[in-house]
């Protein structure tokens, strides 16, 4: 979520080998999930001019919940009232309100500075963890949230076509602190439910939250087919077949090599943007990334990573 546009959703379960998938198989999956969650930027840089923000995140959630339905038809049994009243709270923390926020900036700056804002969903949750939960922080994990914020200043710094940009990136910025509190309270609440089937759950509330401020807002105008085309794809691809790509990913492979997505997310948003709209990739923007996404690296449980992707001997 997050990361893309990506909101954490901590999994459960175990994980297999990772050397059970062919070679190329991973690396495929990781580059398809950091361009399908890139073009979520561009999508809703094209469509939410013409939809409204909450219009356009109203079709997302929708679309969303309904492709990853199936998991949460096949665990329901799991979901009493009192479990969906935590995921109606988490949800609107975890995807409604930072939907709206990204897509909000996406009116006001180029694709790509939502994008990069994005990546720093992991530093919010460390931080999260650390200040409402005591979890302990290392040095290095220290110095890679400075780096991060000192990035996301360098980022609300610039100006696009001589408009400031700050507005679009502090909305994206929020946007990940809600995935990192969002990412927290999962990992903490919904300990042992399928993965995938709460983020079914948590995206059908949101939705439902969302509906009565997407139908005030509607647009009295015909919407463009183009923004129809953005907005369908933004909620059946960028949402539900990318959530569903990226737990088959976990699954696999583990949640530590799994997330090292988040460095291909802002790129490729960067990337769709230049060559569909011509938007550039400018010098605070580039500054911006290699400090957010060192602070990412920093941030990251290498010896985790590691133990990973070791080869089998």
């Amino acid at each position: 979520m997050s990361t893309a546009q990506s909101p954490a959703v901590p999994m459960a379960g175990s994980s297999d080998d990772p050397t059970a998938a062919s070679a190329w198989l991973t690396p495929a999956e990781l580059m398809l999930l950091g361009a399908i969650w890139g073009a979520s930027f561009l999508f809703q840089r094209i469509a939410a001019k013409d939809f409204g923000s909450f219009a356009l995140v109203e079709v997302r959630l929708f679309l969303g919940s309904l492709v990853l339905m199936p998991f949460l038809w096949r665990a329901r049994s799991l979901f009493n009232l009192r479990l969906w009243l935590r995921l109606a709270g988490i949800g609107i923390i975890n995807s409604a309100i930072p939907f709206v926020l990204f897509a909000w900036g996406a009116q006001r700056a180029p694709a790509g500075i939502g994008a990069i804002a994005n990546a720093t969903a992991v530093m919010f949750t460390a931080l999260v963890a650390l200040i409402f939960f005591g979890e302990s922080i290392s040095t290095r994990r220290a110095m890679g949230l400075l780096a991060g914020f000192v990035g996301v200043a360098v980022l609300a710094s610039g100006k696009t076509n001589g408009v400031s940009v700050w507005p679009a990136a502090l909305a994206g910025t929020c946007a990940s602190l809600l995935y990192g509190i969002g990412g927290n309270l999962i990992k903490r609440q919904l300990v042992g439910l399928p993965a995938a089937a709460v983020a079914a759950a948590t995206l059908f509330c949101a939705s439902v939250f969302n509906a009565p401020l997407a139908l005030a807002t509607w647009p009295s105008t015909p919407i463009p087919a183009l923004s129809w085309l953005c907005g369908v794809l933004l909620g059946i691809v960028c949402t539900g077949i990318a959530y569903a790509l990226y737990y088959r990913l976990i699954n696999r492979i583990g949640a530590p090599r799994a997330s090292t997505v988040t460095y291909l997310v802002p790129l490729f948003g960067v990337l769709w943007a230049y060559l569909a709209l011509g938007e550039p990739l400018t010098l605070t923007m580039a500054a911006a990334s290699v400090l957010i996404l060192g602070g990412v690296a920093l941030n990251q449980q290498w010896s985790s990573l590691k133990r990973s992707v070791a080869p089998a001997r």
